[in-house]
């Protein structure tokens, strides 16, 4: 847990079914479908499915038996352990077809985004404080000047944009992970949410690392030991990572036309966590396009989505947005848009000194000895002739190389200036005119 935070409190467990924030009608249909379509007849597999505690599922399923959607089985008064199934009448099937006909969503019940909005303002991104040891250890062995720690706290401390900008090889992608893996701390993501009558699906289990779960106790129809409203799952902050195949459509909401249904983009998706958009400039849209998107949500801490009908909505955009790119700003933007992002920081290349020092960490990972002929060699003879630029990547890429050398070739593992030549043909392309 964050040193310099505190707990993210819980949404709380529904006490009812009003304090759900749902129409009766919403539920009783996702009720209907989730029963159809998962074959579901127990009331612990009902409500573990639902994302509601027993209580409220008890509640829900006296409710659809009062209209004669739901009835008793036979055999649930022969269970041993006492628990009530039941089953759809023809009347319930109806109206599960009919419900599924219009949207095939089914399972947990979603959150309304109003509630959701203000689970957000409890574990918003911006009321974290990380600190300069936090950061240091979250860069694992990355080789980094102290200066950059002077610029990288203040921008993830405030939970503002971020720009990483640099040669490439450097360690940007690293950096912009390791910015993430320093918050450490822990937050309440939704399954779903609904607006208008229409469910959004959330939770992505390649977004989002669940850390927590809950199990009603089916032998407890009237209690529950939920710690918060299972409609959410506790996670640690998420973390989207994008590059070249970024497109503007992936930031829109994503209607299913067969199923009918929603999927959050993923800026929605990375709420009270990390973006990061890596190799800015490589991608079909413009970056100023790209960087354009966000100005509102960067601005104005929210964002705006559109139902396939056409309809506007606001949703609230919580999430640090981490842009890195080999370019320079200056060449692929407008000042209008270099404006709205708040922290620009510059990642070079190693020095001399820095380049050793990685150099050495890598070999030592790698078990391969130092040789003092092959490092003087490669300062020596080979960078001059890029006139002696360092780049963070490079002791990796030629370790390896000299690696994959001595093991196809069945020799023991070690650096000679023979082989960083070698090691060195791979890492640069020399330029000549292909005759074809």
């Amino acid at each position: 847990m964050n040193a310099h935070s505190t707990p993210v409190a819980a949404p709380p467990v529904p006490r009812n079914l009003e304090s759900t924030g749902l129409t009766n009608v919403m539920m009783r249909d996702i009720l209907l479908k989730t029963m159809y379509r998962m074959s579901l007849s127990r009331i612990s597999e009902i409500a573990r499915n639902i994302c509601l505690p027993i209580p409220q599922s008890i509640e829900l399923i006296d409710l659809c038996r009062q209209e004669r959607l739901l009835e008793a089985t036979a055999s649930s008064s022969m269970r041993g352990s006492g628990e009530a199934s039941f089953q759809l009448t023809e009347a319930g099937k109806a109206r599960a077809l009919n419900a599924l006909s219009q949207s095939e969503y089914y399972g947990a019940m979603p959150v309304p985004l109003e509630a959701y909005a203000k689970q957000i303002q409890k574990q918003s991104i911006r009321n974290i404080q990380v600190t300069r040891r936090q950061l240091q250890i979250a860069m694992g062995d990355l080789i980094l000047p102290p200066t950059l720690m002077d610029d990288l706290g203040p921008a993830v401390s405030s939970g503002r944009s971020i720009l990483l900008y640099g040669p490439p090889g450097n360690g940007k992608s690293s950096i912009s992970n390791g910015i993430r893996a320093a918050m450490g701390d822990r937050i309440y993501v939704p399954r779903a949410v609904c607006h208008a009558g229409q469910v959004i699906s959330v939770y992505d289990p390649i977004v989002h690392t669940l850390v927590d779960t809950w199990e009603d106790d089916p032998n407890l129809l009237r209690q529950t030991g939920n710690r918060f409203d299972a409609r959410y799952v506790h996670c640690e902050r998420p973390t989207v990572i994008t590059g070249g195949e970024l497109t503007l459509s992936m930031l829109d909401l994503t209607f299913n036309p067969v199923s009918r249904t929603y999927q959050a983009p993923l800026q929605f998706k990375a709420t009270g966590g990390v973006f990061i958009i890596d190799d800015l400039g490589r991608q079909e849209e413009p970056p100023q396009s790209i960087v354009n998107r966000w100005i509102v949500p960067m601005e104005m801490n929210y964002d705006i989505l559109a139902l396939q009908s056409g309809e506007k909505f606001v949703v609230p955009f919580d999430t640090l947005v981490i842009f890195s790119t080999n370019f320079h700003p200056n060449e692929i933007f407008d000042q209008a848009a270099l404006r709205r992002i708040f922290y620009k920081i510059k990642i070079d290349g190693p020095s001399q000194q820095d380049f050793l020092k990685i150099f050495a960490l890598v070999a030592k990972k790698r078990g391969i000895p130092l040789n003092e002929d092959a490092i003087i060699h490669l300062i020596k003879k080979k960078y001059p002739t890029i006139n002696n630029i360092y780049a963070n990547y490079q002791p990796v890429f030629l370790i390896d190389q000299m690696i994959a050398i001595c093991d196809f070739e069945g020799k023991p593992r070690r650096m000679t200036p023979e082989l960083i030549d070698r090691a060195w043909k791979n890492m640069f392309v020399e330029m000549e005119k292909i005759t074809r």
